[in-house]
């Protein structure tokens, strides 16, 4: 997935993304540190899951379907809307969603239906004819990139016991992401805004993987502790390709994806570059690393034990 062969797709999809995963913010209870807000992967796309009922809309639910390239809207009684992705502009795409969803007589206002985050966050998405570009290959190839990422994510998280994250696809930052929490409360500056400050109330290690940016151009997975403790970026990660990088004022650990691609075997060098980054989180922020472990995801030392 190199970033240049696909970044006027990736920037309409992102778009796109941001449209709905609005739509997921105005219409679902708030969860802590923002858990409500992402995407989760299905057999064809992503989707918002299941949302409405206590704001007195209908139960309805809207899909990617990377498959046959449509968005999908549905409500609990079966009635479905779609659309095309191809051919749209986030303007168009903006419009047809929200007719989609008053078609099904779902009622959604958007606080602030702008991108975030963006180059071009004060540009309201109905009118933004600038984004238009879908190629149904990448879109695709991104869908089975991140499908991949979060079953590796998945069979990671079952090592741990303590508080987690589900594995979630953040439209804010386009990125999948699975993250481990101690029960450190953290106090921050007050100046700090809203999103960061729930997002980051509590010690964590988060893991995840992006397709690149402005930023960081090229896809690659990463890790990071936060807040960051001294010492972090000096301990060592696996594999050799891995590598520690200034970030925000602090670091990330970075394991580029075509690295990964090139490897014997792709699955257990992404394994053994998240624990490493892990062990390297954690014992420098002083967790009981042995006590919240959980092998193959048992919890009972008894049923670690092999029969016989």
């Amino acid at each position: 997935m190199p970033l240049g062969e696909w970044q006027d797709t990736k920037e309409t999809l992102h778009r796109f993304a941001q449209v709905v995963g609005k739509v997921r913010l105005a219409a679902s209870p708030r969860r802590n540190h923002w858990w409500n807000v992402p995407f989760h992967l299905t057999g064809r796309g992503i989707t918002t899951r299941p949302m409405g009922q206590v704001d007195g809309n209908p139960i309805f639910t809207v899909d990617f379907d990377f498959v046959g390239h449509r968005l999908v809207v549905s409500t609990v009684d079966g009635a479905s809307m779609s659309f095309p992705l191809l051919g749209q502009s986030v303007a168009s795409f903006h419009r047809a969603t929200m007719d989609a969803l008053a078609a099904l007589g779902v009622r959604v206002d958007l606080d602030v239906p702008r991108p975030y985050d963006l180059p071009d966050a004060d540009r309201p998405f109905a009118e933004d004819t600038e984004h238009a570009a879908y190629d149904p290959v990448k879109a695709n190839r991104y869908w089975q990139v991140l499908s991949q990422v979060s079953l590796v994510l998945d069979e990671f998280g079952s090592g741990f016991s303590g508080k987690v994250s589900p594995v979630h696809h953040f439209w804010h930052t386009f990125d999948i992401a699975y993250t481990r929490f101690s029960d450190r409360q953290i106090e921050q500056p007050p100046q700090l805004d809203p999103v960061t400050r729930e997002a980051y109330s509590r010690e964590l290690v988060s893991f995840g993987f992006w397709f690149g940016d402005d930023n960081f151009g090229e896809p690659a997975f990463y890790s990071y502790t936060a807040p960051e403790p001294e010492g972090l970026a000096g301990e060592p990660l696996v594999p050799p390709s891995a590598r520690w990088v200034p970030f925000r004022g602090s670091h990330l650990a970075v394991l580029p994806y075509d690295g990964v691609r090139a490897q014997d075997d792709p699955r257990a060098a992404v394994l053994g570059f998240y624990e490493s980054a892990y062990q390297a989180g954690a014992a420098r922020a002083g967790w009981d690393v042995a006590r919240l472990a959980s092998p193959g995801g048992v919890t009972d030392p008894q049923l670690r034990v092999p029969p016989g």
